[in-house]
């Protein structure tokens, strides 16, 4: 199959009640322990690059990644995602460089680190959809500031996050300005936020509803019945990959992550994408702290990053199973191409319904 737009994925995972991680991605060890993990389980899959990481792999080399993925594992649909985008001009050099998805982020202004109110967020976000959507390419946005309700503040990741104490009212998306946005946007995806953050240290305890308010998800599910809904800084922190980091050396102070029975409860109430990046970064670090512990004269790359990618290959895998992902890819009959989704677009058909 070639790659997918994120806007057919998700309206397939819509109707077939399931939702799809958004793996991050730096290298071709994460590309390709995400793909074995896709092909084990026969999952459709959305890899994604924040600016971070087109800073550091290069627009060039990500986009031969992906092409590669795609030759290797031909049978997985493959939505390649801009993480994050701060404004119009990185996501158009995102749709050059071959994704087939872009996030613009107007929650933040274009340092990556403001908060941008209404007026700015929706105008930049208009301004994507309309330039994407002419040429198939779905959009992703954002309502709401991504931080924590424990602390009120924005974690940095890769450079992206919002700096200083946020009201309670910007780290909650409202439920009745999520219908006005949808609307004079008409974005393909909306990010929510409520209360999870970028990064490992998410909660200082067993998150309940007051600090990880899922029936803000309830709420504009039943508003936006039919908007594909995403949880970003969505990874779970397992103990287990904790202990392993420690066990070897790793000093991670300890954490709580999103639950996947959040998680799942989400995606029973339109969540359909789920942001995963540190559970990742976890597993392939446990193993590398491991393997030079234990063998302190290998300099052999490869003798610690098959261990890590073998670690992340079966973090991916659960995560696929956990949302009902696995056993998807093979119901997907044929890809849209961008330009068929074009004509979708121009025909009124991918305009957002309101309940």
């Amino acid at each position: 199959m070639a790659r997918i737009t994120l806007r057919q994925l998700l309206d397939h995972a819509a109707e077939h009640d399931y939702g799809v991680p958004a793996f991050n991605i730096n290298n071709m060890e994460q590309a390709l322990s995400i793909m074995a993990a896709a092909s084990e389980v026969d999952a459709p899959v959305i890899i994604q690059a924040s600016r971070g990481a087109r800073s550091y792999a290069n627009d060039v080399m990500l986009k031969h990644m992906m092409d590669a993925v795609t030759e290797i594992y031909p049978q997985i649909p493959v939505c390649v995602h801009l993480d994050h985008g701060n404004e119009p001009a990185t996501c158009m050099t995102a749709i050059q460089a071959g994704f087939t998805s872009v996030m613009m982020d107007g929650s933040l202004k274009a340092d990556g680190k403001t908060p941008g109110d209404w007026d700015y967020n929706v105008g930049v976000t208009r301004t994507v959809t309309g330039m994407a959507h002419l040429g198939g390419i779905s959009v992703e946005g954002e309502l709401g500031v991504l931080g924590s309700l424990e602390t009120g503040m924005g974690d940095k990741e890769d450079g992206h996050g919002a700096e200083g104490k946020l009201s309670h009212d910007q780290l909650l998306t409202n439920p009745d300005e999520a219908v006005k946005f949808v609307q004079e946007t008409k974005v393909d995806a909306l990010a929510i936020a409520m209360g999870t953050s970028h990064g490992a240290y998410k909660f200082t305890r067993k998150p309940d509803g007051d600090i990880l308010a899922m029936n803000v998800i309830e709420e504009i599910h039943r508003k936006l019945p039919n908007t594909h809904l995403v949880m970003h800084g969505s990874s779970s922190v397992p103990q287990e990959l904790q202990e392993i980091i420690n066990a070897n050396g790793g000093k991670m102070k300890p954490t709580w992550g999103v639950p996947v029975a959040e998680i799942q409860r989400g995606i029973k109430n339109g969540v359909r994408k789920i942001n995963i990046d540190t559970d990742n970064r976890m597993a392939m670090t446990g193993q590398i702290r491991k393997v030079l512990k234990d063998n302190p004269e290998e300099f052999d790359p490869r003798k610690y990053l098959k261990p890590a990618m073998e670690a992340m290959t079966k973090l991916c895998k659960q995560r696929l199973q956990e949302f009902n992902t696995a056993g998807q890819a093979s119901k997907i009959k044929k890809v849209l191409t961008t330009a068929e989704m074009a004509k979708r677009y121009a025909a009124g058909q991918l305009d957002p319904k309101v309940a």
